[in-house]
């Protein structure tokens, strides 16, 4: 129809791996009705967001839109494309869809938050379909490393999207459906598809995708060899490994306990919805202290070096009464992600110092990536013979890399990243518009702005310390007495062992006694040159100019 547009605009999700949020929108131009298409999180790290929980995509864009949003897909229940949705859903207020194992994820987070759990509707795998405005959104069962993953057939009076999620080419993934190439085809043949956005975290991974049923036999032979207690850590929410460590630990004749909350709320979603059949029965943490180490296997949290999960607490020592000892083995059946190395190789090493044995994933021996590999990408690209394909969930670098195989395979391609409207109604996409795609941390229980100063300000804190300056004066502005420093994180003496904070109080003191009256009386005058001061000298003194703060307290007249 003439003057009417279809949208896409990312979030979150695209030029960065997490925090995935995708909008896409259909009508006249500024007028559009949007759906939403995922709700996730990063993780911060101590270098850029200090002292923050969790990171989440910016959504003032669609706050302002809120009677053009009509619903919100949820494609799986990865924190990086559910982590979000209790935290910003008071704002958008919008139905939730997603599929049974999803959904049973997502109402236990409303419910911590004492959201209402009927905002989540359950939905059935296509040919069921969610009519959303001038959206038809079907769900596609696809194979990754949770249960009932999803892609999305996202239909349009412009043309048919396929919405990939994240997803691998596995007919037999142990756990949910399997990818299935017939279902694919007849989704292309049904309709052409317009747009293609597509899964682009393993395009430089060259080799073809592997299954998880092919870890049962390495992992059951390592387990079966092992002596003294076995520990092995994943992924909370890989269901279907969990149920392979499990098994392989029941054929070895050893006892199973699950440690740590995410794993057990994991397992125990997957079996209330039905998608995790025969786990092996498991023993309770009181019940495996009185296990012999020889009969016993834990699965644990914590294959990503998070300080508080039962990996880092068995490395640094008890974990509910239970010690790892030299002999035993541990196991990471995962892949480090990039940024958390330091925190993995943390327990690696205090795990070494007890003698325990450690086994990696052993270049894949003991562990498949959850994402399609570049051979995988160029197989989909020949089933949809898309129109177009926007590579998402990616770093740059991956999205790039995506696009350049589609296009050199004759497929209009195109890099788009956070904040990038296109207008994919015509043959090739185009940027229709740039938008403010920032990022908002949960820091505590309370959401700030990426720019609101909170983080900064903490940052430069912890670079360059605080120095706290206090000034009493009467009420003629007169000083009572010395200024006062305190000081944190900074060092106690300076240049030839000098009292840092009496040097400074020393100074700021013989600038009072000295200043004019026109200095005294104004608040603002006398913060900046208390602060120019106390920088000055601690440059001297430290090498540092510390964040300052200036107390002046006046007596009133009475």
């Amino acid at each position: 129809m003439s003057g009417e547009r279809l949208i896409y605009l990312p979030l979150g999700g695209a030029g960065e791996i997490g925090m995935n949020a995708y909008v896409y929108g259909y009508g006249p131009k500024g007028r559009e009705r949007l759906i939403l298409v995922d709700l996730g999180v990063a993780f911060p790290d101590m270098d850029t967001s200090p002292g923050v929980d969790l990171i989440m995509p910016d959504i003032s864009w669609l706050a302002d839109k809120l009677d053009r949003l009509e619903a919100i897909f949820i494609t799986h229940a990865h924190e990086d494309h559910i982590g979000a949705l209790a935290h910003l859903w008071p704002t958008l207020r919008k139905p939730v869809y997603a599929r049974k194992f999803t959904a049973t994820i997502g109402r236990l987070k409303f419910e911590e938050y004492g959201l209402p759990k009927d905002a989540i509707t359950t939905v059935e795998s296509r040919p069921h379909t969610v009519e959303a405005g001038p959206f038809k959104v079907q769900f596609v069962p696809v194979a990754h490393s949770i249960p009932e993953s999803g892609g999305l057939v996202i239909d349009t009076p412009a043309g048919r999207i396929f919405h990939s999620g994240d997803f691998k080419r596995d007919a037999t993934p142990i756990v949910g459906e399997g990818w299935d190439d017939a279902v694919m085809e007849a989704i292309a043949a049904e309709r052409p598809i317009k747009a293609l956005m597509c899964d682009s975290t393993n395009v430089f991974s060259l080799h073809e995708g592997r299954s998880e049923s092919t870890l049962k036999d390495p992992i059951a032979e390592l387990i079966k060899n092992s002596g003294g207690m076995v520990v092995a850590t994943t992924f909370a929410s890989n269901v279907a490994r969990l149920k392979t460590l499990a098994e392989a630990g029941r054929m070895a004749d050893r006892s199973v306990c699950l440690l740590g909350r995410a794993m057990k709320r994991m397992v125990s979603a997957a079996e209330e919805s039905g998608v995790l059949k025969d786990f092996p029965p498991v023993i309770t943490p009181e019940q495996a202290l009185e296990v012999p180490r020889k009969n016993l296997m834990l699965i644990v949290t914590g294959s990503q070096g998070e300080r508080r999960a039962a990996s880092a607490q068995l490395s640094r020592g008890k974990y509910l009464g239970i010690e790892m000892k030299e002999g035993d083995t541990f196991l990471f059946s995962s892949k480090i992600i990039p940024g958390n190395e330091r925190g993995v190789y943390a327990i690696v090493n205090a795990l070494s110092e007890k003698g325990v044995n450690i086994v990696d994933d052993n270049n894949g021996l003991y562990h498949v990536s959850g994402h399609a590999n570049r051979p995988d990408l160029e197989h989909v690209h020949r089933l949809f013979l898309p129109d177009m394909l926007i590579p998402m969930h990616g770093e740059h670098r991956h999205l790039r890399e995506h696009a350049r195989i589609g296009l050199e395979a004759g497929i209009a391609s195109a890099v788009v990243t956070n904040g990038m409207m296109m207008d994919i109604t015509g043959d090739v996409p185009k940027v229709a518009e740039h938008i403010e795609a920032g990022r908002t941390y949960l820091d505590g229980s309370v959401l700030i702005g990426a720019l609101d100063g909170v983080v900064r300000n903490r940052i430069r804190m912890a670079l360059n310390g605080l120095a706290m300056v206090t000034v009493i004066l009467d009420e003629q502005d007169r000083p009572l007495g010395e200024a006062w420093v305190e000081l944190m994180g900074l060092p106690e003496t300076g240049k030839g062992g000098r009292n840092l904070a009496e040097t400074l109080e020393t100074e700021l003191t013989e600038f009072l006694d000295g200043a004019g009256r026109k200095i005294l009386a104004n608040d603002d005058k006398m913060d900046e040159a208390l602060r120019k001061i106390v920088r000055q000298v601690s440059m001297e003194e430290i090498g540092k100019k510390p964040e300052v703060i200036v107390v002046v307290s006046r007596l009133a007249a009475e």
